[in-house]
């Protein structure tokens, strides 16, 4: 019985400090981690972007910024987004400016850049995107314009959304 007496608090010591240990354990440092990626395909306004949403692991700090350099598939300088962010939201969600020349299965590179109010560096993240579909599945132009989604005049004759000069872009070789 005096033994047990002697273990009790030993027993409860211990019991308070796991939580502490466990949570010490998860802090690693990081204020967001990638819950979200993929390309998207719009078919009707015939255009594609990368989005991407990031899940705070902890409390967005008032001033933080988000910037996101996508690879450009169609070649020359990167696409940077800045993105403010707000304390207040659950997630973030970046999307790039429209693409062109995305090929199905070829990784892009993108990188997120977490700076603070004064522009340091509070976390970088890198991670790659695969397209699942090549952007030739896409009409030219957009099959729809106006806000009543009346039938674009451009594509007059051509239902298959396929114009004679294509999309207009000189794609690099893969």
């Amino acid at each position: 019985m005096f033994e047990h007496a002697r273990t009790r608090p030993v027993l409860a010591s211990f019991l308070l400090l796991v939580p502490l240990l466990v949570g010490a354990c998860r802090d690693t440092g990081k204020l967001f981690e990638i819950s979200g990626q993929l390309m998207v395909f719009n078919y009707r306004v015939a255009k594609v972007t990368y989005l991407v949403t990031l899940n705070p692991i902890q409390p967005i700090g008032e001033g933080q910024t988000a910037v996101t350099t996508f690879e450009n598939p169609a070649g020359g300088e990167p696409l940077v987004v800045r993105q403010k962010l707000f304390p207040e939201h659950q997630k973030v969600t970046i999307e790039s400016p429209p693409l062109e020349c995305v090929v199905k299965d070829r990784p892009y590179k993108v990188s997120i850049r977490i700076e603070g109010p004064s522009g340091a560096l509070l976390q970088d993240i890198e991670t790659t995107m695969v397209s699942s579909q090549d952007q030739s599945m896409l009409p030219d132009r957009p099959l729809v314009v106006g806000p009543g989604y009346d039938p674009n005049p451009e594509l007059a004759g051509h239902p298959d959304g396929k114009l004679p000069g294509g999309r207009g872009v000189a794609c690099p070789a893969t």
